[in-house]
């Protein structure tokens, strides 16, 4: 049976680790060992990143919404549990916006919670 060589494959999967680590400092972008270390460092942290860019969001549109409740006097809590009653379904996205673009229109709802919540 034929001698099989893998230098071109090795070479191949050698280059695009590099390729990945170009920019990195020191070693890390020339040295295959350290780099790919660090390539796989710098995957896991982008996977987890894009987990954490959502909840940093989640918790930047309910700020929000808590700054234009109180500003009519309700919490935030009862806010989103009276628009729950009333069958109000907005995300928590669009009702930062509102409370940041349009407050006349925040405003509304949250006297559709207030009522909702009185019944």
């Amino acid at each position: 049976m034929a001698r099989v060589k893998s230098s071109p494959v090795t070479r191949a999967r050698r280059k695009k680790v590099l390729k990945q680590a170009k920019g990195y400092f020191g070693s890390k972008s020339l040295l295959f060992k350290t780099a790919k270390e660090q390539v796989m460092h710098s995957l896991r942290y982008a996977y987890i990143d894009r987990r954490r860019i959502k909840r940093d969001y989640r918790k930047l549109w309910i700020k929000r919404i808590n700054a234009g409740c109180r500003m009519c006097e309700i919490s935030y809590s009862q806010f989103m549990h009276g628009l729950k009653l009333a069958n109000v379904d907005i995300n928590r996205k669009m009702l930062s916006e509102l409370a940041i673009n349009d407050f006349e229109t925040f405003k509304g709802l949250t006297e559709t919670a207030k009522k909702a919540l009185a019944k």
